[in-house]
C-alpha cells in the first residue's frame, strides 16, 4: 500500500568463493554422476587444495575393518582395523584424525550420512590450517551421502565392503535393514547381525517419526532362505502398520495374520515392538514369544523388561497387552535375539543371559558411544563363543537423551 516502507534487504556478499564452488561442483554433479566418476572428481577437488593419495575406506559387513573402495585416482591399500588404527579411530569417533608422516600430514576423516557411518575418506596434505579442515570435513559429508545415494542403484560399494562369499538368505537380510546407527541429540540407535555373511531370520528395523522413535526386533524359525523369506513378510507387514499409525497391539495381529496366511500354522516368528517417546522418555513395547530387553543405567544391566508375552506372530495369539515404563537420562535398551544366548557347543551349556549381563556390564564401562558398544559386545561375545555362531545372533541398543534438536534448525 501507499506509504509503506519496502521490506529492506539485508546485503549481503553472494559471489562464489573459492570453498562454495570446491564443493558446488561436487553437488552440481551428483545428480547425474555415475558411481564410478565419484572418485575421480572427489580426487581433483582435493587436488585443489593440494591434496593427493586419496582412499575412500568403508566399513566391512562384519564391523571389523575398513576396507579400500577400487576406482580411478584412488589409493588403493590393504583394509585397515577399525580397532587400533587412525582410520578406525576417526570411524568410531566421528571425528578428524591427522597423523605426521615425513613432513606430511594423512588425514583421515569419518564418511557419515546424517549420523550412520559409512567409512573414512583419507588424504595427504603437505600442511593443513582451518580452512583446509573445514573444507575437507564438508567434503567428506558430501561423498558419504554420494555413495549412499548411488548406491541404491550400484553394486560397488556393497562389493567392496563383502570380505567373504554371502548366502541368499543374507543378501535378502541386507537389503531389508535400515541404516545399522542413527543418532539424533535426543537418541542413538545402533545395531549388528551375526554372522554377518550368513543371517537368515533375524532382522529389525526402525523410524523415527516425529517424537516418535518405533522398533522392531524379529527373529523367524529356521536357519535358511525359507526363515529370510517370513522376515521379509513379517518386516514388510510391521512397516505397513506403522506407516498407518497402527497401535502396538494391532500391528501384532496384522503381521500375526499376514505370516499365517503365507506360511500356514506351522511357522512363526518371534517379535518385539517398542514405542519410545524422545521427548519425554515413555516407552511401550509388546512381546511376541521374544527374549525380554535389558535395561542399562549409569554403565550397568540394572533389570529385564519383563512383560506378558503373546504366542509368537504366525500362531495366532490373543491381542498382546501394551508394557509401558519411563527411562531416565543416559538410559539404554538392549534388545537381542535368542541366538545370542542359547549358543553352546556339542554337549556344552548355552551361553546363557548371566553371561550376557557380564558381558554387557564389562563392555559397557570400557566403551562410549552406543554404536561402539553394539561391536565390541558381539566381537567380545562371539569369541568367547570360540568364533561359533551356528544360530543368527543379533543386537539393537537404543539410548535416551531427552531434550530438543531445534538449535539444529537455526542459523548462526
Amino acid at each position: 500500500m501507499e506509504g509503506e516502507r519496502e521490506p529492506s534487504k539485508i546485503e549481503v556478499d553472494r559471489s562464489e568463493g573459492f570453498g562454495e564452488r570446491l564443493l558446488g561442483v561436487l553437488l552440481d554433479r551428483a545428480h547425474e554422476m555415475p558411481p564410478q566418476l565419484i572418485a575421480p572428481l572427489v580426487a581433483e577437488e582435493v587436488a585443489r587444495i593440494g591434496g593427493r593419495d586419496l582412499s575412500i575406506l568403508l566399513q566391512d559387513y562384519e564391523q571389523m575393518l575398513l576396507v579400500p573402495l577400487p576406482g580411478r585416482r584412488l589409493t588403493v591399500g590393504d583394509p585397515e582395523p577399525i580397532e587400533d588404527s587412525p582410520a578406525g579411530t576417526a570411524f568410531l569417533n566421528r571425528t578428524t584424525v591427522e597423523v605426521p608422516q615425513d613432513g606430511n600430514v594423512r588425514m583421515y576423516l569419518p564418511l557419515l550420512d546424517g549420523s550412520a557411518q559409512i567409512g573414512v575418506m583419507v588424504v595427504t596434505l603437505d600442511s593443513v590450517d582451518d580452512d583446509d579442515r573445514r573444507l575437507l570435513r564438508r567434503l567428506a559429508g558430501l561423498v558419504a551421502d554420494m555413495i549412499v545415494t548411488k548406491d541404491a542403484y550400484t553394486d560397488e560399494f556393497f562389493q567392496a565392503r563383502r570380505r567373504a562369499p554371502m548366502n541368499v538368505a543374507a543378501e535378502i537380510q541386507w537389503s531389508l535393514l535400515p541404516p545399522l546407527s542413527m543418532t539424533v541429540p535426543q537418541v542413538e540407535v545402533a545395531g549388528i547381525l551375526e554372522p554377518a555373511y550368513d543371517v537368515a531370520g533375524d532382522s529389525f528395523d526402525y523410524a523415527l517419526n516425529g517424537d516418535i522413535l518405533h522398533v522392531a526386533m524379529i527373529d523367524a524359525m529356521g536357519h535358511s532362505l525359507g526363515a529370510a523369506t517370513m522376515a521379509t513378510v513379517a518386516i514388510g507387514a510391521y512397516r505397513h502398520t506403522r506407516r498407518a499409525n497402527t497401535d502396538l497391539s494391532q500391528v501384532y495381529e496384522f503381521m500375526d495374520r499376514a505370516i499365517n496366511e503365507q506360511f500356514g500354522p506351522d511357522h512363526f516368528v518371534t517379535a518385539q515392538m517398542m514405542c519410545l517417546n524422545i521427548a519425554t522418555g515413555h516407552l511401550q513395547w509388546v512381546n511376541a514369544g521374544h527374549p525380554a530387553p535389558l535395561l542399562i543405567r549409569d554403565r550397568a544391566v540394572v533389570d529385564r523388561l519383563e512383560s506378558p508375552t503373546t504366542l509368537p506372530v504366525g500362531f495366532g495369539g490373543e491381542r498382546p497387552q501394551v508394557s509401558e515404563r519411563m527411562l531416565e537420562l543416559g538410559d539404554r535398551v538392549l534388545c537381542f535375539t535368542d541366538g545370542l544366548v542359547e549358543e553352546h557347543q556339542a554337549g556344552g551349556e548355552q551361553f546363557g543371559e548371566e553371561q550376557l549381563i557380564e558381558f554387557t556390564n564389562r563392555v559397557v564401562r570400557d566403551h562410549g558411544p552406543v554404536r561402539t558398544v553394539v561391536r565390541a559386545l558381539s566381537h567380545a561375545l562371539k569369541l568367547e563363543r570360540g568364533g561359533i555362531t551356528t544360530d543368527d545372533a543379533t543386537i539393537l541398543i537404543i539410548e535416551w537423551r531427552g531434550g530438543d534438536a531445534d538449535h539444529l534448525a537455526i542459523l548462526d
